[in-house]
């Protein structure tokens, strides 16, 4: 394979349809799209300046490289891209793209990133921007954290491991998905979605997890949370007290206490739903 080795690259295309190449310790400063149409390129210790660098491009590998705030919209319509230990500050990356794989990844402006991308693995990642993960598919994760409002909005097939998410709107219009020993704090977390389960999760959401088909909880800590599983089909365990609950459609909510059952909905059949709950070690069943 060619070698490139601390290289100033400028100019639009700068090496554009290149292959069986390794790029080391260069910078691509101003010029669009520099590796556009390229295949089978590694990059080590590398900079990227400017915009557009790996669209339509075919297994890429990236280690130790940081692409600025400017290499906006960086890696789309690509296939097969790994990144390790680096730093991605441009905005809008991962559009349309699959098989991807990110670990020791840090994404500090990360809004409208990894859309309608598919077969995505996260190890080690943490972002901070609104709208990440939006439409995409086949994802695993683990150890991850995220700050930003509308994640994962219309996901698909999603197993999230021992992550931190502080967001707003969480998991909309999501279809299996699974999240395991994690944090989840943002209001209205949920709502349109459906064969979602959490299991061993601390969740605190105003009026969250509503308008949902078959919600699991299993060994929930449940903080802060009121309003809950409105018009939303339940299998909830949470050994915590929930403050209220209102308009469950159906199913069971196991819980230390709840603060107030709210049933001000004619259409809802109240008895469909079977409360549980264990007040100062001494259980009841409440059946509406």
């Amino acid at each position: 394979m060619q070698t490139i080795d601390q290289q100033m690259l400028t100019g639009e295309r700068a090496l554009f349809k290149s292959k069986d190449l390794i790029i080391k310790n260069s910078i691509f400063a101003d010029g669009e799209s520099p590796l556009k149409e390229s295949n089978d390129i590694a990059i080590h210790n590398s900079i990227f300046k400017w915009k557009y660098p790996l669209w339509y491009c075919s297994n890429i590998r990236v280690n130790n490289s940081t692409f600025l705030e400017m290499a906006r919209s960086g890696i789309w319509y690509t296939d097969q891209i790994s990144m390790n230990d680096s730093i991605i500050e441009a905005p809008k990356t991962f559009r349309r793209s699959s098989k991807i794989l990110l670990k020791n990844v840090d994404l500090p402006n990360a809004q409208e990133t990894l859309w309608n991308c598919t077969d995505i693995h996260l190890n080690h990642v943490t972002a901070k921007g609104d709208y990440f993960g939006m439409n995409s598919e086949n994802i695993t994760i683990d150890d991850f954290t995220l700050v930003g409002n509308y994640a994962f909005d219309g996901a698909k097939n999603m197993t999230i491991r021992n992550a931190k998410l502080i967001s707003k709107d969480a998991f909309w219009n999501c279809e299996n998905v699974t999240v395991y020993d994690s944090w989840i704090i943002g209001e209205y977390l949920g709502w349109n979605s459906k064969n979602i389960t959490f299991i061993n999760c601390t969740i605190e959401s105003n009026q969250g997890m509503c308008y949902m088909d078959r919600l699991v909880i299993e060994n929930g800590t449940i903080l802060n949370t009121d309003l809950a599983f409105e018009y939303s089909t339940i299998e909830v365990e949470a050994k915590t007290m929930i403050d209220s609950v209102r308009n469950p459609i159906s199913g069971k909510i196991k819980a230390k206490d709840i603060g107030k059952i709210i049933t001000d909905d004619d259409k809802i059949f109240a008895a469909n739903t079977k409360y549980e709950l264990d007040k100062a070690g001494e259980r009841s069943v409440i059946q509406l």
